[in-house]
């Protein structure tokens, strides 16, 4: 499982003027010669840089090592289904390995920082989410993150025996009593939840059960945890399997995430043309990351850009050989986008990877804004 430390560590490293390679590579353990393959491929296109006279001598070194690093790491054959991510900066002492739950694009990237993007695109996906199987007597909970489904906690309540009429117990009174534990049970198992999700930072709520169960334990549910409820699937708890039970959450959370990414992008683009705290466009979102004014960055799917960014200043654009702010020289990037999404997140905002078909796809990327754009001074220019 990806720790946020690792995330944190990788998103903040600078090769303080050493190259930085980023790579990844999809992993199939059916097909290791094609894994193999698509290695050496990508390390072809950066093997010239270790020989590159342009470069300094201890950048050339670092190239080099890299690259040796990484072809040993992917002898030891030790990589799960999915993805694999490689960071490395020999001469500063990095080498980071972060396997993803699934498969990227392959790519290799040299710049001064980590090329971070299809990385956070990948963890944007995953919450950490709770999935319950209820029926009358038990309830079963589930812990789905990054593709991992781990069974937490095991809730029973009481039910009652066989009901004997022939003590004189009658009907009404046998099903009123039934109800009432049954009752009991969705109480305290929504009292279980209200406390782990108060705890162990879950996101969402995937409800699954008999069809005439659901709705009843959603009833119980405090209005703070019906916020969380994804959605809800048919399904016998008491044969349910735990693959039946992945897939069934997979395909919920997978849609709500995608309804979610629609809401926030229609959102955003709205408030922008009513004239709000809102950038829409490569240009004004950069001028917002420049000066740390976006609060919620939208980036449409795996999208990518050339651009300059000013290590003085932290001035991003499209284009431009010197800094309007400093003058200095600008540094040429291959993603500028990937330098946005550092910047936002360095300054306390978030970033939101829209992969559904939105309206954003015509932008590139979009923000929401915590103050108004003062005007850029590359207009000037």
């Amino acid at each position: 499982m990806i720790q946020s430390e690792t995330i944190d560590r990788i998103v903040r490293w600078n090769g303080d003027g050493l190259p930085v390679v980023s790579l990844y590579v999809h992993v199939d353990p059916d097909r290791r010669l094609d894994l193999d393959s698509q290695l050496a491929s990508l390390l072809d296109q950066i093997r010239p840089l270790a020989y590159d006279e342009s470069l300094a001598h201890e950048a050339r070194l670092s190239v080099r090592n890299d690259i040796e690093h990484i072809q040993e790491a992917a002898g030891q054959q030790r990589w799960k289904p999915g993805a694999v991510s490689i960071f490395s900066c020999s001469g500063r002492g990095l080498f980071e390995e972060v396997e993803l739950p699934r498969a990227v694009h392959d790519r290799v990237v040299v710049d001064a920082t980590p090329w971070v993007r299809p990385l956070l695109a990948v963890l944007d996906d995953y919450h950490r989410s709770c999935i319950v199987m209820i029926d009358k007597g038990q309830a079963r909970m589930w812990e789905l993150y990054q593709d991992e489904l781990r069974e937490a906690v095991t809730v029973q309540g009481e039910t009652l025996r066989k009901p004997n009429y022939a003590h004189g117990k009658a009907e009404h009174n046998v099903h009123n009593r039934a109800e009432e534990l049954m009752n009991r049970h969705y109480r305290g198992v929504a009292e279980q939840l209200d406390q782990m999700f108060r705890t162990d930072g879950y996101e969402l709520l995937v409800i699954g059960g008999h069809d005439h169960d659901v709705p009843g334990f959603v009833e119980f549910l405090p209005l703070n945890l019906r916020a969380r409820v994804a959605g809800t699937f048919t399904m016998d708890p008491g044969t349910a399997t735990p693959g039946d039970i992945r897939k069934s959450a997979e395909s919920i959370l997978e849609r709500h995430e995608r309804e979610e990414e629609r809401r926030i992008a229609a959102e955003v683009l709205q408030l922008n043309a009513m004239g709000g705290l809102a950038a829409v466009g490569l240009r004004r979102c950069l001028w917002a990351g420049s000066i740390a004014a976006a609060q919620l960055l939208l980036v449409e799917g795996g999208a990518t850009a050339p651009g300059v960014m000013c290590d003085e200043s932290r001035w991003l654009a499209p284009s431009g050989e010197a800094c309007p702010m400093c003058g200095r020289a600008t540094r040429h990037i291959p993603d500028v986008i990937d330098e946005l999404v550092t910047a936002v997140i360095d300054d306390g905002g978030s970033v939101e990877h829209v992969q559904a078909e939105t309206e954003l796809r015509q932008h590139l990327v979009a923000a929401r804004l915590r103050f108004p754009l003062p005007p850029d001074p590359a207009d000037d220019v």
